[in-house]
């Protein structure tokens, strides 16, 4: 049997739209990743075993036919170096303990942080490239990225329902991620009739799923929300403000808003007010009631059917 391992520790929502690899690759699948992500990943597919890096000796007990390094870090590159493998894609350590990445995996690594064009050239390709993640990795691993879904685990439920979920927080590192008229959001949508929450801290990822999923519509920025909505076939409204709206395959279920700003605040990671407020309260509000009348007019041609 053909084995593989995968190394992709985060950050959660990169982890989820890794995971459409699932489907496709053969054999037995071995996958690092970060322990708050194991019960994500765990029981998703037959001949699936998960490890977190802190237990990634775990991993070396045997020889692999293709290893997966999605990372771009000198210490998982120099732990992928020592494994035995037939085959690497993606980064590892050369000879002279310089990181780098394979050839086959350049359409991705071209984009990075360890981009060979260096960090200003790779963020003017990333704002220029129009092909989604899955569409980089799986060319580079010759295959044809054809809308396989993700793959998500059974969630915790919680009983938060309601009409539409709204996801304000993307984390610290990406603060212009942010979007400011969440709460008059919430107001405008309210004053319709809607029920809207937003979306609580759990103490687990699968009830945070859960939260989602019990949800028709998820407004929010480019975050782990989002992923699980589009994992879940939860309509979503998606806020675009300083990174890539064309890497996310949209599955027929995704609106995309994209800043009139997002250029200038491209991958940027500090903060300016300006990149928050960018896109307009209308606009969202707009396209929110859009996707809950398309899921209407939908259950009512099914109904009829």
């Amino acid at each position: 049997m053909i084995k593989v391992l995968v190394v992709k520790l985060g950050a959660t929502g990169d982890v989820v739209r890794t995971t459409p690899l699932l489907r496709r690759l053969p054999g037995s699948i071995t996958w690092i990743t970060a322990a708050k992500n194991l019960l994500l990943l765990q029981s998703l597919r037959e001949n699936l075993r998960c490890f977190s890096w802190e237990h990634r000796e775990l991993a070396r007990d045997c020889k692999y036919d293709l290893v997966i390094n999605l990372e771009d870090s000198l210490e998982i590159a120099d732990y992928v170096r020592a494994l035995k493998s037939k085959q690497l894609f993606g980064a590892y350590i050369d000879d002279d303990d310089t990181l780098r990445y394979t050839d086959d995996s350049r359409r991705w690594f071209d984009l990075s942080l360890i981009s060979v064009y260096g960090r200003e050239r790779a963020d003017k390709l990333k704002l220029q490239n129009r092909l989604t993640y899955q569409e980089l990795i799986f060319d580079g691993l010759s295959l044809q990225f054809t809308g396989e879904k993700y793959l998500l685990p059974k969630p915790i439920e919680t009983g938060l329902t309601g009409d539409v979920a709204i996801a304000p927080e993307a984390g610290p590192v990406w603060p212009m991620k942010n979007w400011a008229h969440y709460d008059k959001l919430k107001r405008e949508l309210e004053s319709t009739g809607l029920k809207v929450n937003v979306l609580p801290v759990r103490s687990s990822l699968l009830e945070h799923l859960c939260d989602v999923r019990n949800h028709r519509c998820l407004v929010g920025g480019d975050s782990l929300p989002m992923h699980m909505a589009l994992g879940s076939g939860t309509k979503c409204v998606t806020l675009f403000t300083c990174t890539s709206p064309w890497e996310i395959y949209d599955y027929g279920i995704q609106k995309k808003i994209i800043s009139p700003l997002l250029e200038e605040f491209f991958y940027k990671r500090g903060y300016d007010e300006r990149a928050t407020t960018a896109i307009t309260l209308e606009e969202v509000l707009a396209a929110t009631i859009t996707q809950l009348q398309t899921q209407e007019d939908l259950g009512d041609s099914n109904a009829g059917q």
